[in-house]
Order: C-alpha cells, then structure tokens, then sequence
C-alpha cells in the first residue's frame, strides 16, 4: 500500500493508480504517459488492465468484448469482469504493491459500478457484495475520472472502426448513464477521486494528471510527463 515517508516526499512505493471514464477519454495513452513519466523519476511501475491482465483475465476480456455475436445477460457479464478481477488482484496488483511497483490499472472495481450498476442498472449493493469478495478489500489510492462529454467519446471510437468491441456499439443512452454513474461516484468520494478534463489535447491531459498524482499522493515537483506521439483520436488514446 502507497504510504507518506517522512523527510521523502517522492516516496511511491505500492501506490495504486486507476483511470476510469467513459469511452473514447484517452485512458490506455494517459496511462503509458504517466508510466513513462515515473520511471524516469526513478519509480518502478507495473502497468496492467481490466478486465485482463493475466491469462484469464484475457481470455475473459475475448468473449465480453471481443464476441460481438454472443448475447450475453447483464449479471452474467458483471460476474465474468469480476471473476477475471479476482485474479488479476491476487495473481498480479498485490504482488507487484508488495514489491514496491507502481501500479497503472486501465479500469478496476468502478467500472462495474458504472457499466453494469449505472449502465446495465443492476443493484449496487449486489455489486458492492462481489466486489469486495473479488478484490480482497485492494482499493486504489487515487482514481483518475477521465471525463468527457458522451458523443465526442463514441466520435473518437468511432473513428477507428477496426478498435470498436461489443460495449462501445451499444445504445447512446446506455453510455450516458455510464458517464453520470462515474460522475455520481467521484462526487461521493472526492478525497480518492480527481476528475480530468478530457476533452483537451494528449498534453493538457498529462499535464492535468501530473497535478493530482503530485496533490494527491504528496509528490513534491513535476512529474514532467512526456508529450504524447499522438492525437487522442487515434492508437490507445481513443480507449
């Protein structure tokens, strides 16, 4: 677990970072940035997804998103993200905190909350009950809310045909009630949550980002996180 060491204000060790939002905010670019950005501070950094992460984690990732032609109920896809949640805490983020890396997660425990309790509306609590059974009480130290407005998100997904899963075809509606989910969560635990405006370029994204790591997470000085390669409308930013 991250923890303040006194007299050592760039001490990560453990930390446990999340990137959370809606589609098409940029979280796979904005993590690979802060990776990068870490590592040349000296911290090590494990960065990983969900759902995937491990071999079963992948192989679950294949029939939630991959199988477009598959009908799949809403309690059955909520059980499988956690399943594969499950062990992708046990098999790979407690290990790596352990050891002292930083962790990157492109999503964890919210995006349930958001997709399948916001989106799909199934119970919260119902939800909360797995969730804590599959994570072992793991929490992130800081969420990043990679917000945006819904249609510019599906725009810059659309914009890559070839990328689009099973989720990012569904309904308008469904996404917006995901993005209200994920703004009603960051409300009700600001102190954990910093919301991004993602509607900026690659570069004031990482900028913002680089202040709520240093605010949140008591680093002193910038991270000076690299300039992104690429627009957010094309590669992992659009995810």
């Amino acid at each position: 677990m991250w923890r303040s060491i006194a007299g050592v204000s760039n001490s990560l060790n453990g930390a446990f970072i999340v990137f959370e939002g809606p589609e098409g905010g940029g979280k796979s670019l904005q993590a690979q940035l802060l990776a990068v950005s870490l590592e040349r501070a000296g911290h090590p950094v494990l960065m990983t997804r969900e759902p995937g992460g491990t071999g079963v984690g992948e192989a679950i990732r294949a029939v939630l998103l991959e199988r477009g032609d598959v009908a799949i109920a809403a309690e059955t896809e909520a059980l499988l993200m956690t399943a594969a949640r499950a062990q992708h805490v046990r098999e790979v983020i407690a290990p790596a905190r352990a050891a002292g890396r930083v962790v990157l997660c492109d999503r964890f425990v919210d995006s349930t909350y958001a997709y399948q309790g916001g989106g799909r509306g199934l119970d919260g609590e119902a939800l909360a009950t797995i969730q804590r059974f599959a994570t072992a009480g793991v929490e992130p130290d800081l969420k990043l809310l990679l917000d945006l407005p819904v249609e510019e998100g599906l725009r810059r997904r659309q914009a890559d045909p070839e990328t689009l899963n099973r989720i990012d075809r569904d309904e308008l509606a469904f996404h917006q009630r995901v993005r209200e989910a994920y703004l009603r969560l960051a409300r009700g635990d600001p102190d954990r949550w910093a919301v991004i405006d993602a509607l900026g370029s690659p570069d004031a994204v990482a900028r913002a980002i680089d202040t709520a790591v240093r605010d949140r997470l008591g680093l002193h000085g910038a991270i000076q996180a690299p300039r992104a390669p690429y627009s957010v409308a094309s590669g992992p930013a659009s995810s």
